[in-house]
């Protein structure tokens, strides 16, 4: 007997939102209908291990996702717990229903934004009707007796029941796909999907594609066999009899396109280093392996599986191609989803299980979530004792990791601080003697020359006259390079606040520079010094054409150098501000006209300072003084930072007349 009814809704609210997911995750409605496949055969067996059904134990479970082309239909088939019609009306016309419409009354109320529905779980069955114009359930339940049943909705809101013809227990749901739906036909297509959500769910999933044979394929065949005597036709059918043998003597078992037990769901003492990697390249895609990775397997007092990756970085814009994929038993949810995963972990490959997250609940909701608390603390603990392991373990291997997971640690530690509390004493520098210290080493060791003070570079090559200087006086400072570097500074600093820490560039002071001497100048000597300081300072501040310039004369250790620019630490951090804000209108205006800080050193124990000190006051030699101060400071501008194009048009011009002076002083 045949069953009629209506679902009681108004399809304007029902189909047009439902629709409306064509726009951004068209392909949900694979994950949904293939996971409540794996639901039906769970259960079922879960039922059986309970001796509530009656299955045999060498009882093969599969799914199967059928596409016929020229039916243009999709299937879901499981040989799970199935379904009687008094549970069709009540799993499918109820519950079903109701989970999508409170579903789609979220979707409604809030919009996509920062409330969206983790994942979209909760459309389930109903997802169907994203891609197709009819849906069609066979099911026939696992109960002894149960008869099987039909369940046909066209249209999204009329359904027709009726007694079905099915015999082997399970359910199929066919898809009839409409214009919204046809990408899905092709075969690329519907696999790439399969491969994205299905990849490692936990019942064995096959993908089917059937093909009939064109009109145009039959007659041709048919044209042929016209031609064909009836000798040649019992050599062709012998030869078919052949190939029919030997194909069935090689075929073999179909492989599953999915792993019903990923590495994650194993103990890590059941995995090798090989399996690690092996899975890491699937997964990722990379073709490098991953320096290390740490296995996480929690079961109390929540459940939490996964395996995260330390990739190996090859150049330092590697940090924001990081990729963390979610699942909730075996099911793929999303990537990268911050409020769920600690933001630090998403510069990282991996993939977290966690079966009890809600996922029902707005983005908003989690960060809340005691669950999704509990889950960041257990991470960033394991992510740190795996980072103390190593370090005190292998220190030399660690050393050789830095440069690929330093600026994950940074950025972990600034983001996450109860990380920093685990792994301050891990915290590597890597200096220009080309050693790796810890903070504390490198207090320790440098507390004679600059107590509670680190140097550093931003800039190996450009600041190459800085770093000289400080390796000819026995100095180091630490290479601080990467973009996470400059808030790192800052970082420290606060979190050292008790011993007064100070991490400035190489270019904000030269104390450490300077000849000490224990005798103190005459006051004739400090007026003659700053006589000529002053003179110099006229000189280069006409020269530049820059009369805010400050300059200094002093007595370096360095003889070779001419010249250098010092910024200080404050007005540096402040211009870094200003170009991190530079988009701003408010806080341009607020420090409208500022200008760097900087100030010209100038060495007199050089040769070439010395000679230009001799030119001032000489009117024939003012040319040659304007010309050659011109090139000192444009000299001690390279290894402070870059030149413009159009200062390096004047530096190069210049360079070449100067050149070309010397060689007239060779003729």
């Amino acid at each position: 007997m045949q069953e009629k009814g209506n679902l009681s809704i108004n399809s304007e609210n029902f189909l047009p939102i439902i629709k409306k997911w064509l726009y951004t995750d068209k392909d949900i409605f694979i994950r949904e209908l293939v996971s409540n496949a794996c639901d039906a055969v769970t259960k079922l067996q879960k039922l059986n291990m309970m001796g509530e059904a009656d299955i045999p134990t060498d009882e093969k479970y599969e799914i199967h996702v059928v596409l016929n082309q020229d039916h243009k239909t999709l299937q879901i088939k499981d040989n799970g717990i199935g379904m009687t019609a008094d549970e069709i009306k009540k799993y499918i016309n109820q519950i079903a229903f109701s989970g999508a419409t409170d579903f789609l009354q979220k979707f409604q109320e809030k919009g996509e934004g920062e409330n969206e529905i983790i994942g979209h779980f909760g459309l389930g069955f109903y997802s169907a009707f994203m891609v197709a114009d009819k849906v069609e359930i066979d099911t026939l339940s696992y109960q002894n007796g149960a008869a099987a049943a039909k369940w046909l909705c066209e249209g999204g809101i009329d359904y027709e029941m009726e007694a079905g013809t099915r015999t082997e227990r399970g359910t199929t749901i066919t898809l009839y796909i409409g214009a919204d739906g046809e990408e899905f036909l092709n075969e690329a297509t519907l696999y790439e999907a399969m491969t994205k959500y299905c990849s490692f769910m936990p019942v064995p999933i096959f993908v089917d594609v059937l093909k009939e044979e064109t009109e145009e394929e039959k007659a041709a065949a048919k044209k042929a066999a016209q031609h064909v005597s009836m000798e040649e036709a019992m050599e062709l059918m012998q030869k078919d009899q052949d190939a029919e043998e030997a194909a069935e003597e090689k075929e073999e078992e179909p492989v599953p396109m999915n792993d019903t037990n990923p590495l994650w769901q194993k103990k890590p003492s059941e995995c090798s280093d090989e399996d690690y990697k092996a899975f890491y390249r699937k997964v990722f895609g990379d073709i490098n392996d991953p320096l290390f990775w740490i296995h996480l397997n929690m079961d109390y007092p929540f459940r939490l599986k996964g395996i995260l990756y330390f990739p190996k970085l090859t150049d330092q814009f590697d940090m924001r191609d990081g990729e963390v994929k979610l699942y909730c038993n075996q099911v793929y949810i999303a990537d990268n989803v911050k409020e769920v995963v600690p933001e630090f972990l998403l510069l990282l490959k991996g993939v977290l299980d966690c079966p009890d997250m809600p996922l029902n609940v707005s983005r908003s909701a989690l960060q809340n979530d005691g669950y999704v608390e509990k889950m960041n603390a257990y991470i960033t603990k394991k992510v740190a004792d795996k980072l103390n392991q190593l370090f005190k373990n292998d220190r030399p291997a660690f050393e050789g990791f830095w440069d690929d997971i330093n600026i994950f640690i940074k950025y972990g530690c600034m983001r996450e601080e109860k990380l920093y509390d685990k792994v301050k004493d891990a915290l590597l520098l890597k200096t220009t003697d080309g050693v790796y210290e810890t903070v504390s080493e490198y207090l320790e060791k440098n507390k004679e020359k600059h107590e509670n003070v680190i140097y550093f570079a931003h800039d190996v090559n450009q600041q190459a006259q800085y770093i000289r200087l400080f390796q000819e006086q026995g100095l180091e400072a630490a290479i601080l390079d990467t973009p996470v570097d400059k808030p790192f500074v800052s970082f420290l600093e606060y979190k050292n606040q008790d011993i007064k820490l100070k991490v400035q560039r190489v270019d904000a002071d030269i104390d450490s520079l300077q000849e000490k001497s224990d005798i103190e100048d005459s006051e004739a000597k400090k007026q003659a010094a700053e006589f000529e300081k002053n003179q110099m300072q006229d000189l280069f501040r006409a020269v530049v054409s820059n009369d805010k310039l400050t300059v200094k004369l002093e007595a370096l250790k360095a003889e070779k150098v001419s010249a250098m620019i010092l910024l200080s630490e404050e007005s540096r951090r402040m211009m870094e501000m200003m170009e991190a804000y530079a988009n701003n209108e408010e806080f341009k205006a607020m420090f409208a006209g500022m200008k760097p800080d900087e100030t010209l050193v100038l060495n007199k124990n050089n040769k070439l300072v010395q000679t230009l000190l001799s030119m001032i006051g000489k009117e024939e030699k003012k040319a040659d003084a304007d010309l050659l101060s011109r090139q000192m400071y444009d000299l001690a501008l390279i290894s402070h930072r870059p030149l413009t194009s159009d200062e390096m048009t004047t530096f190069i011009d210049r360079s070449n007349l100067l050149l070309e002076r010397l060689a007239e002083l060779e003729k």
